[in-house]
């Protein structure tokens, strides 16, 4: 069996972050995915799709990402339900996060995409090294692009 989802697209809204009655953190936050398509009136829609984030990668996304931060989501999809206050049964999907990434720079950080969030940091003993210090780490003779998000298609 195969449950893969993998989504770019940006924050609607600042992550929630809560934590269990056993002290888990859990944070939640919806992103908007642009469709490849136009509808009828030319227009580009959007699917807003829920994420849910556990343990440390809660914490780090509660931290660093804010309304409008565009991200890639990978994980796997969900559902489950409850029984509302009138009786009925209700259904939620979502996507349960096992890695979000940074795309872009944190207003103000001066730095590249996703400087000082753990989450992009290299793994320890991978060889990568940046030598300009910011916290994220480029491949040799590559940097990150500085694109106006005004150049971007979605």
């Amino acid at each position: 069996m195969l449950n893969k989802a993998i989504l770019i697209g940006r924050l609607t809204k600042d992550p929630e972050l809560r934590s269990t009655s056993n002290n888990i953190s859990v944070t939640s936050f919806t992103i908007a995915v642009d469709r490849n398509f136009t509808n009828q009136q030319g227009e580009r829609e959007a699917d807003f799709i829920p994420v849910v984030a556990w343990r440390s990668l809660a914490e780090t996304c509660a931290r660093y990402l804010t309304k409008g931060r565009l991200v890639a989501v990978s994980g796997r999809m969900q559902v489950r339900s409850y029984e509302g206050n009138d009786g009925l049964r209700r259904y939620i999907t979502e996507v349960v996060a096992d890695e979000v990434q940074f795309l872009e720079r944190n207003p103000g950080s001066g730095g590249a995409p996703g400087n000082g969030a753990p989450g992009n940091a290299p793994a320890p003993g991978s060889g990568h090294s940046n030598p300009s210090g910011h916290g994220a780490s480029e491949p040799e003779g590559f940097s990150p692009l500085d694109v106006d998000d005004d150049e971007l298609p979605f």
